[in-house]
């Protein structure tokens, strides 16, 4: 088996379509400024072997349409990491990860699994694993847990590794933080494959004793060491945790997890000043600062009976996908689900929140509105493109509509015709009167145009030239008239095959 191939086997995902990013030009701290775009087309192994070989990069859907998966990955965005340390922390976690370095010098980590899994579950593994490393705000592909096929959604893609392998920047290490060639790679990958039995039975080590049924940063901290620069706020949310689920004696409890976990512990008088906070107000988890949120699952969190519960904060939005229809039709993932919009929905927050309810049955939490357009912009300056076919765009239906009227059976054999509403072709161009093509769209049911739309259209397939003129004209009674005609270049007549019936040479009467 060839090199491609075995890569193929890999990467297999979403059968319809494939990813590609256009790289724009470099940005500051290590960003690069990229269109990334869906094309409607499967990924093969002839375009496996030109990202191998350099000619064009590309990057597959982990999740297929039948919402299952047979890799995934997480995306870490930190441009200053330090990605052997983070591969050797992998490895002792033990995690069924490979580290890629990706095209930014972020990193890549993959799953590979030997059967398909569903990518609820699947998505639900990684963003234990993401919390695990410290990166619980990374993205996790898959993003969403389900597609809407039937209305034009393919997920996204990740941008594979070992583009121009040769001379490859996107590569591997082991689990020791050696580089690794292609090959030594896919020997990696394929020995790395796991079976859905051993996804779903992968635990984490955690003291089962520790923060029972809390917020699993918190676990993750305590067990894993809570970092010195951070000690101060992970007491002020472990002092939350015992309050709500020790009242009776949760002051007590703080001062026995510092002593027992901060290493080295908070001053006796910083965890009293901790304490009067917590008494003199209501506080709640604080998850948006660090060390919280580097560690945070939300999904998880919600699910204990001392996490963050559904309405303590604002969903994760994310995974924006354009299907670039007329209008164009939105897709974003919230919470894991997948969301379609209108252009006014995911502009306007309450309308947003009314199509949440419509299609998850939930109404989130509003933020601030500076704070959801900010959101929205980073959204739209990485969002994927799917491209459509030009008949499903309104400018598509509109040329497929006016070369009907152009080239049907009823047209003018001379110009004076022009004045009963039939188009009249001659020396490379066809006229017609603009209210007789309205009313020929208005038949076909297109009221997409108004009558200002239409002539701009025409002007544009006259290359922006002028697309009206005046005609004098005998009308059928003699009389001369002045009408203005608008024209285009000639357009081939339709290639209907239209079968016609069989008769006999004999005629029967």
């Amino acid at each position: 088996m060839t090199e491609a191939q075995r890569y193929f086997d890999l990467f297999q995902g979403f059968k319809g379509a494939h990813g590609q990013t256009e790289v724009l030009n470099h940005q500051r701290h290590g960003k690069q400024k990229a269109k990334s775009f869906i094309v409607r087309e499967p990924l093969t192994l002839e375009l496996v072997q030109g990202h191998i070989d350099g000619q064009q990069g590309i990057g597959s859907i982990p999740i297929d349409e039948d919402n299952s998966c047979s890799f995934g990955a997480l995306d870490i965005d930190d441009y200053n990491l330090d990605l052997v340390a983070l591969c050797k922390k992998s490895a002792k976690l033990k995690l069924p990860l490979i580290l890629c370095r990706s095209k930014s010098g972020g990193a890549h980590l993959y799953i590979f699994l030997s059967e398909k899994v569903p990518a609820v579950e699947l998505k639900d593994k990684l963003a234990e694993f993401a919390s695990a490393l410290g990166f619980g705000t990374c993205e996790i592909f898959p993003k969403q847990e389900e597609v809407i096929v039937e209305r034009g959604d393919v997920g996204n893609f990740i941008n594979l590794p070992y583009f121009q392998a040769e001379f490859a920047t996107r590569f591997a290490y082991d689990r020791s933080g050696k580089e690794l060639t292609l090959v030594e790679f896919l020997d990696l990958a394929e020995k790395s494959k796991i079976t859905l039995k051993q996804l779903r039975d992968f635990e984490l080590t955690s003291k089962s004793d520790v923060l029972p049924n809390g917020p699993p940063c918190l676990q993750q901290l305590t067990e894993h060491g809570i970092p010195e620069g951070g000690r101060n706020n992970t007491m002020i949310n472990i002092g939350v945790y015992y309050k709500l689920s020790s009242p009776e004696n949760w002051k007590e409890l703080l001062e026995k997890h510092n002593q027992n976990y901060c290493n080295p512990s908070l001053p006796a008088k910083e965890i009293v000043t901790i304490q009067e906070q917590l008494e003199k107000k209501e506080y709640f988890y604080t998850c948006k600062q660090e060390p919280i949120q580097s560690h945070c699952n939300k999904a998880l969190c919600r699910s204990r009976q001392f996490g963050v519960g559904g309405s303590q904060s604002f969903p994760t939005i994310g995974g924006l996908t354009v299907v670039l229809s007329e209008p164009p039709v939105w897709f974003v993932d919230v919470d894991g689900a997948r969301l379609e919009l209108t252009t006014k929905q995911l502009q306007m927050q309450m309308d947003f929140q009314r199509a949440c309810m419509e299609q998850m049955y939930q109404m989130p939490a509003r933020m601030k509105d500076p704070d959801w357009r900010d959101m929205i912009d980073n959204l739209l300056t990485t969002a994927t493109h799917i491209q459509v076919p030009e008949e499903l765009t309104t400018k598509g239906q509109f040329n497929e509509f006016l070369e009907t009227f152009c080239t049907s059976r009823i047209r003018a054999t001379s110009e004076e015709e022009l004045l009963t509403g039939k188009p009249w072709t001659a020396d490379g161009y066809t006229y017609f009167k603009l209210g007789a093509l309205q009313e020929f769209l208005k038949r076909k049911g297109f009221t997409n145009y108004s009558r200002g739309q239409i002539t701009e259209r025409l002007k544009e397939l006259n290359n922006g030239a002028e697309s009206d003129k005046q005609y004098r004209l005998k009308d059928n009674k003699g009389k001369w008239r002045t009408v203005r005609v608008w024209f285009v270049p000639e357009m081939e007549e339709l290639d209907v095959d239209l079968k016609k019936p069989s008769f006999s040479e004999e005629v029967p009467f």
